[in-house]
Formats: structure tokens, C-alpha cells, sequence
């Protein structure tokens, strides 16, 4: 895990209540919640926090103490890379599966999941695939299949004691793919059942248009556009986006 590569998430978490207009926080402030918890997919805080500094950012965090309480207690921010190619291969496969643990009280990040999945149906990764993820075939080769990796996600959840009733949190995406498509259409085809803590996330995409009234259609690149932020890290990389 390098230290450069989330930043431009973190920055938009940090940084966008300052670049608000005033006359959208009143509507916005529930919208906004989740969009500066989101996105963060890499890093461990005292990185991040030297990273913004380094950038400028460091001031902006004030802002975030003008935002009530959060609904949940963690926010789990995901992002799956998967097989692909021009034509779409089918089906396609997780080869990334990276979850952040973000404390929606203290916006620190305590806790990262990260694995890289073996395909079994497409095993080859293509050069259109490696180019666009940076994903290269010795990273997926011997690695776990995506039922192990969902049996140490289970296990990760526990220890992080996300399966507590009490504790309340939710996974967040740039956009519905990830958890309306991916997930649960690769699980269907190996006939893998699909945890509940899934089945519910916040669409990143939804809370920046609900909360600047304009809808990003290049998702990150758009948003860090939208909120005045140079993006910073590996598009197309799940840890490192």
C-alpha cells in the first residue's frame, strides 16, 4: 500500500464542506454525510493526514465539525476491479476486493481489507484488463477464489466487530455496479450466497448529485472537479483510487 494514492478521495471527504455553496448545505447536510466519508480507498490516517497537509488540506478540516453526528458508525468504502476486455468478456470476475473502514464519528480510517481474487472461468488476465487496472497475472495467480475471499471478508467483519447488532455501518461505492451488478451476479453464476451486510450501500455518485445538483458522469473525476480537487492516485485501481 502506497501512501499517495487515496488522497484525492480523502481530500473530497475533508475538503468539501468548505466548497459548498451556502445556499445548498440546509438541504444537503444528510446527502453530504456519506459523500465526505466515501471514496477512501488506501491509505492509513496518519499518511493520509501528512498527505493533505503536503497538499493544502490541512485547514479544511475544521469544516467537518459543522456536520451533525453520523447515522452510521462506520462507513465501508469498496471498490472490486474486475476482468475485462473490448468486447466485455462474460462473465467477468473480481480479481480486487478492498474494503476501508472509515470511524464516521472521527473520519479516521482504522481499518483496511485487501485481496486479490484468482478468476477461475477467465484465469488469463488480457492486456486491456492489466492496462486499465494496473493488475498484473502474477498478482491474481494462486491467489484465493472469491468464496474464500468472502469467508475471510465474514471473518474480517467479525473482528472488526462490524456484525455486532448494536454497531451500525454500511458499505459505500462510487456508483451501483459494484454491489448491484458485480457481487451478487458473479456469486449467482458460482452459486455462492451473497451476505446481507451487502445488499445496502450508499451510491457516492447520488449523495455529490443531490448535494451540487449535477450528476458526475466520469464519477471521482468529475467530483474532485466539482469540489475545486486535483485527483490524486491510480484510476481504475480499488486500494489505490
Amino acid at each position: 500500500v502506497s501512501d499517495a494514492s487515496g488522497c484525492s478521495m480523502i481530500a473530497l471527504l475533508h475538503t468539501g464542506a468548505a466548497k459548498f455553496p451556502q445556499n445548498l448545505l440546509s438541504r444537503s447536510r444528510q446527502a453530504v454525510s456519506p459523500l465526505f466519508s466515501a471514496g477512501v480507498l488506501k491509505g492509513f490516517s496518519s499518511i493520509v493526514s501528512r498527505k493533505l497537509a503536503s497538499h493544502g488540506f490541512g485547514a479544511s478540516m475544521a469544516a467537518m465539525s459543522s456536520f451533525p453526528p453520523q447515522r452510521y458508525h462506520y462507513f465501508l468504502v469498496l471498490d472490486f476491479e474486475a476482468t475485462c476486455d473490448k468486447p466485455q468478456i462474460h462473465p467477468q470476475e473480481i480479481i480486487e476486493f478492498p474494503i476501508l473502514k472509515l470511524n464516521g464519528r472521527t473520519m479516521e480510517i482504522e481499518s483496511t481489507f485487501h485481496m486479490y481474487v484468482q478468476p477461475v472461468v477467465h484465469p488469463q488476465l488480457t492486456p486491456f484488463c492489466t492496462e486499465l487496472t494496473g493488475i498484473i497475472q502474477g498478482m491474481v495467480d494462486g491467489q484465493p477464489s472469491l468464496q474464500q475471499v468472502l469467508e475471510r471478508v465474514d471473518e474480517w467483519m467479525a473482528k472488526e466487530g462490524l456484525l455486532d447488532p448494536s454497531v451500525k455501518s454500511i458499505f459505500v461505492t462510487c456508483g451501483d455496479w459494484d454491489l448491484k451488478v458485480m457481487l451478487p451476479g458473479q456469486c449467482q453464476y458460482l452459486g455462492l450466497p451473497v451476505a446481507d451486510y451487502f445488499k445496502q450501500w450508499i451510491n457516492l455518485k447520488k449523495a455529490y448529485s443531490f448535494a451540487m445538483g449535477s450528476w458526475p458522469k466520469n464519477g471521482l473525476l468529475d467530483m474532485n472537479k466539482g469540489l475545486n480537487l486535483q485527483h490524486i492516485g491510480r484510476p481504475h485501481s480499488g486500494i489505490g483510487e
